[in-house]
């Protein structure tokens, strides 16, 4: 299994949380409240152990919506957004506001997630992108929902690919959901994200 020292980790948790911070800013002005967001952890992971995490212990397992998008560059992978199917009605009616009627606010929902999808990746991403000073270029967001699984399938990843997992708190004054964002990565794009974090580190410490 693929693993970062101690260091890495945490230069890596500290770069994504830069990231959220910007995507929380951009989400504070879209609902018109604080938004605080945080990435407590992060974890690589096979495919298959990373769709039982978000799965649950639920039979059947619990229908996640998912936006992802592409992104090459610097490194290869699949980025995806990811929320419990009944937290993603939630999250849009704090975009569009409680006067929307629920058969309008669904008819929204796949569009309003794209939305929501392509701010939050594109800040964690273009994070990564500036400080590893690099290019990283993303394709248009695309929605998913189905099981965990079937999110994480959709890009037609094998079972054992290295998925690199962030836990993500988001925490508004009346709400606290939890979601996840999920880069797939192959050995290669694994192994150029070491790289690039430890010429981070080097540059953080002088020594670059």
């Amino acid at each position: 299994m693929f693993n970062l020292s101690e260091l890495e980790n945490d230069a890596l948790v500290e770069i994504f949380n830069i990231g959220v911070g910007q995507a929380a800013a951009a989400m504070s002005a879209i609902v018109n409240e604080e938004v605080r967001m945080s990435v407590p952890s992060i974890r690589f992971m096979q495919r298959t152990a990373a769709a039982r995490l978000l799965g649950g212990q639920d039979v059947p397992a619990e229908r996640i919506c998912g936006v992802s998008q592409h992104y090459a560059g610097a490194f290869d992978t699949e980025a995806i957004l990811m929320f419990p199917e009944d937290k993603s009605l939630e999250i849009v009616r704090l975009m569009v506001g409680e006067a929307v009627p629920l058969k309008e606010l669904t008819e929204m929902e796949q569009e309003a997630l794209c939305e929501i999808g392509n701010i939050i990746l594109n800040a964690c991403v273009g994070t990564l992108a500036n400080i590893f000073q690099r290019e990283l270029h993303g394709s248009l967001p695309e929605y998913h929902v189905g099981t965990s699984d079937d999110i994480l399938t959709a890009s037609g990843s094998a079972a054992d690919t290295i998925v690199l997992m962030l836990h993500i708190d988001f925490v508004l004054e009346k709400h606290q959901i939890h979601g996840y964002v999920a880069f797939i990565l192959d050995i290669s794009a694994l192994h150029d994200l070491k790289d690039q974090i430890n010429l981070y580190i080097a540059r953080a410490m002088g020594q670059a």
